[in-house]
């Protein structure tokens, strides 16, 4: 045992030995000699001993987690919204009434108008005018005075007091001539008839006036302008939109009104007639307005006639008071047609006045004669234009100054 442990000894020195001898050796490392000939030995610095990591051992726990601090989160603060200022609204106005023109002299200011209705004196004053009048040339007048719509009774009545006037004054100038024809055709007109419009309110209600004709002659239209002219002339009204047969009869009476700031009482449409006038004339007296202007239904269809449904629209609306005024509006241009209606109508309703409209158009000025002589009726009001103000109070004078002119 002791043999071993000596020779266990041994080795070891002689390994320590040899490494010791070769490690130096290994570190140096010979440069090749420069070309000139001397020979450098670089040596390499020493080598650092290695440095060793210590070994952990393992075990069974794992090592703490290294905690971060926690990063605030990021909060994306949205972009502001843009504030929108909205201009306050403006306070609605109601809007603007119209003013009506006065009706004075109306008839004057649209006497113009009459140019195209000069039939009544086409050639007289040419006639009239000659040395001496024969029998062909009194039937020349007699023509005339026929084409114009004056009608054969009238036209005889006209051309005998023509006849007696030439016999006794004779024809001298065309100025005498004219100033003859204008006081006949004047006196023709009846200057002396009642043409004013029983308007005014009375024992504490308002005046009923209704309208009644057929569809075409521009009854509503005309039920608007007639209102138009109470206004001018300083009356309050309010409309009532009976005509409820008719599409778009009361819109268009509303609109009427909304013009010159009067009410207007309506019904659905297909109701009953009687039951919007009776209510326009109640809201009437509770409104304290001066006047009542009913626009009547002009044709039925196949409803109840119509004469009958304009009788029972007076008998209602005569539950709060009478009518004062039953207004009849005529197309002129209709001529002696238009006679016949006028007459169904006035026996059913008591007329008390004309309104001859589109006078101004192709009408006849001889249509206004024949009306108040066949009918007993003064003509009370004229149509010669389509705009708001163009229907006139009628003045049998200016109107014969008008024709005569036009003539001229």
């Amino acid at each position: 045992m002791e043999y071993v442990v000596a020779a266990v000894i041994l080795l070891v020195v002689l390994v320590v030995g040899a490494v010791g001898l070769v490690v130096p050796k290994m570190r140096r490392k010979e440069i090749p000699p420069p070309a000139g000939g001397s020979t450098t030995t670089l040596e390499r610095p020493p080598a650092e001993p290695p440095t060793t990591t210590p070994v952990v051992p393992p075990t069974d726990e794992l090592p703490p987690l290294i905690e971060r601090p926690a990063t605030p989160p990021v909060v994306v603060e949205p972009e502001p919204t843009p504030v929108v200022v909205e201009p306050e609204p403006a306070p609605e106005t109601a809007p603007e009434l119209e003013k009506p023109a006065p009706t004075a002299g109306r008839l004057v200011r649209l006497r113009a108008r009459l140019a195209r209705s000069n039939a009544l004196g086409r050639g007289l004053l040419s006639v009239l005018s000659r040395d001496h009048l024969e029998e062909d040339d009194w039937e020349e007048i007699e023509d005339s005075l026929i084409t114009a719509d004056v009608g054969v009774e009238a036209t005889q009545v006209l051309v005998e007091r023509l006849r007696e006037r030439v016999r006794i004054l004779g024809t001298r100038t065309v100025s005498e001539v004219r100033a003859q024809l204008a006081e006949e055709l004047v006196a023709a007109l009846e200057p002396d008839m009642d043409r004013s419009l029983k308007t005014q309110p009375h024992e504490g209600r308002p005046a009923v006036v209704m309208v009644v004709g057929v569809n075409g002659a521009g009854k509503t239209t005309t039920c608007g302008k007639i209102g138009r002219v109470l206004i001018a002339d300083g009356r309050s009204v309010l409309f009532g939109a009976a005509d409820t047969f008719r599409a778009a009869a009361a819109e268009q009476l509303s609109t009427w009104g909304e013009r010159v700031g009067a009410e207007t009482v309506r019904g659905p449409e297909g109701g009953d007639p009687a039951s919007v006038a009776f209510d326009a004339v109640k809201r009437g007296i509770e409104t304290s307005v001066d006047t009542v202007l009913i626009d009547t239904a002009g044709r039925l269809q196949n409803k109840v006639g119509l004469m009958d449904e304009l009788g029972k629209v007076k008998r209602v609306v005569e539950k709060h008071g009478p009518v004062d005024e039953t207004l009849l509006v005529l197309d002129a241009t209709t001529g002696q047609n238009g006679l016949e209606q006028a007459r169904v109508f006035t026996e059913v309703v008591d007329v008390t006045g004309v309104v001859l409209t589109k006078l101004d158009g192709t009408a006849k000025g001889g249509i206004v004669i024949a009306v108040q002589r066949k009918l007993g009726i003064p003509v009370k009001l004229v149509g010669l234009g389509e705009g708001p103000d163009d229907l006139a109070p009628f003045e049998p004078a200016a109107f014969v100054e008008a024709l005569l002119d036009g003539d001229a």
